[in-house]
């Protein structure tokens, strides 16, 4: 899309989104789930087949590069100065092959080509090199869109007492809106990061924050996240227990 169409439609969205907060309001949504006390970063999917061009999940490259990335750099920094846990997901599946009578893809490869990640090609699920995982962070490997589903991910943010969970990545549309919808599901206050969440599609990104931020999780900006990261010193997993 052209400048004048996104503006266009950027026009028309928060029209649009005027007039939801009026009916929500009325109706008692849009309430706060607010901060908690021990949070951690959840970053979902921005591994090199997101985040890179070239393969059928590159998402927004201008807004990946210049919004995105910088973003969880930011977040990073903060989480790793404070001691806060960070989680980098990623996704991959070992049987390729739609066609073969067992897989471990579910039928998801019947909707979206997730056989072109394939767990044999390391580089394509590995997170991005320029947010990549330090000592003491979590890469998880999940199959289906939520971070959560059929994952570790609930237990080992109980395990070490977290019950804030900043969610940021790709796409705005499924696996970090899945992530946050089951992470308020199942008990932790969940912020969606505005600037570090992409998608590949135009307006998805802004319809789905405006719709998170009503019903399942806060919306805050990155600087927001960062003073707040930085307000809050990790505990120990003793301390947090």
């Amino acid at each position: 899309m052209s400048d004048v169409d996104n503006k266009e439609l950027d026009r028309m969205l928060n029209e649009a989104f005027a007039a939801a907060s009026e009916i929500y309001k009325q109706r008692g949504f849009q309430r706060r789930v607010g901060f908690g006390k021990r949070p951690a970063l959840v970053s979902v999917d921005l591994a090199n087949a997101w985040t890179r061009p070239g393969n059928p999940f590159t998402c927004d490259q201008e807004k990946m590069d210049n919004e995105i990335i910088p973003g969880m750099q930011k977040l990073l920094e903060a989480c790793r100065a404070n001691g806060h846990p960070v989680i980098h997901v990623t996704t991959a599946y070992e049987i390729t092959d739609r066609n073969a009578p067992f897989t471990d893809m579910g039928l998801w490869h019947n909707k979206i080509p997730v056989d072109v990640v394939d767990l044999a090609n390391k580089d394509l699920w590995a997170i991005d090199s320029r947010i990549a995982p330090v000592e003491g962070e979590y890469t998880l490997l999940k199959k289906r869109a939520s971070s959560f589903h059929g994952t570790e991910l609930a237990g080992i943010l109980r395990a070490n007492g977290v019950d804030t969970i900043l969610v940021t990545g790709v796409t705005a549309c499924a696996c970090v809106r899945q992530t946050i919808c089951d992470g308020i599901a199942d008990g932790f206050r969940t912020i969606a990061v505005k600037e570090a969440i992409g998608d590949r599609v135009p307006g998805a990104v802004a319809w789905n924050l405006f719709d998170i931020d009503a019903k399942f999780g806060d919306v805050h900006t990155v600087d927001e996240c960062v003073a707040y990261l930085n307000s809050i010193k990790g505990e120990t997993r003793a301390a947090a227990e």
